[in-house]
């Protein structure tokens, strides 16, 4: 995502465009790399979060994610992994 950000910024001749534009070009010749980055990853990481964050009691969980910063972190990295399936899934619907 962030290839694809860098190389609309600046005109393909610029070195952060160019290198961008060469790493896109690689995920689209590979179709199967988009799948696993994409949907696979997330759905990875959106599962693994739920299950540690569900895996205690729900009243705990809340505690925790307030006094640790690892929790926050699980928290957030869960949220953000669903907010980006989310938006992969309307994309491929929209195709």
């Amino acid at each position: 995502m962030t290839a694809l950000l860098l190389r609309m910024l600046q005109p393909l001749q610029n070195e952060p465009a160019r290198t961008a534009e060469r790493i896109v070009q690689w995920y689209a010749e590979r179709q199967w790399t988009l799948w696993i980055l994409l949907i696979a990853l997330p759905l990875t990481v959106l599962a693994i979060g739920c299950a540690t964050l569900l895996g205690s009691d729900a009243r705990q969980t809340l505690a925790a994610i307030r006094a640790q910063p690892a929790t926050r972190f699980v928290a957030a990295a869960t949220l953000a992994s669903g907010v980006f399936l989310g938006i992969v899934a309307l994309h491929m619907l929209a195709n």
